[in-house]
């Protein structure tokens, strides 16, 4: 059997716990799965960005978020997202909850993202040990900045980022 953190947690349209998925089988049929993405602010006011690795499996050299992934079977998001920011950025801080993103995208390679998305949010100016599995750069952007840049080069981001961040900037 493999190892249950390459599953994903399918839901339903009500993200209501239907079953697992080995993750990159839920990827290629576009399964709806449970997600999080996490948005971290400086006391600026400024977003961390990252670039992800080119070795993902899927938008691999695209900025996104500070960090998104899947919890495991048996995990809340809130523990996942904690669990995450520690393994790829090597801190961790109080997360809210924001709002869920429901979203369908074709992400490259046929891959399918189907994601019932939790948003999170935190606050955090230390220092960041970038997981270099995951993350080829980062970076805080001012807010400004960033809607600039995405207007001028959306294919630099990624599908998740670009539909949460006109909630998150506003």
């Amino acid at each position: 059997m493999k190892h249950i953190n390459n599953h994903v947690i399918l839901v339903n349209e009500k993200d209501e716990w239907i079953g697992t998925c080995e993750k990159l089988e839920a990827h290629k049929s576009g399964q709806l799965h449970r997600a999080f993405s996490i948005f971290i602010f400086n006391q600026k006011g400024e977003m961390l960005l990252h670039k992800r690795a080119l070795n993902k499996y899927h938008s691999g050299g695209l900025w996104t978020n500070a960090c998104c992934s899947h919890p495991m079977p048996g995990e809340s998001t809130l523990q996942a997202a904690h669990r995450r920011l520690k393994e790829e950025l090597g801190f961790d801080c109080p997360l809210q909850n924001l709002f869920t993103l429901r979203y369908k995208s074709s992400v490259g390679n046929d891959l399918i993202e189907n994601e019932y998305d939790h948003i999170y949010k935190g606050i955090y100016d230390g220092s960041i040990h970038a997981n270099e599995e995951e993350i080829m750069d980062y970076e805080f952007v001012a807010l400004d900045e960033l809607k600039n840049r995405i207007n001028s080069a959306p294919h630099e981001f990624t599908e998740w980022f670009k539909l949460a961040i006109p909630k998150i900037a506003n």
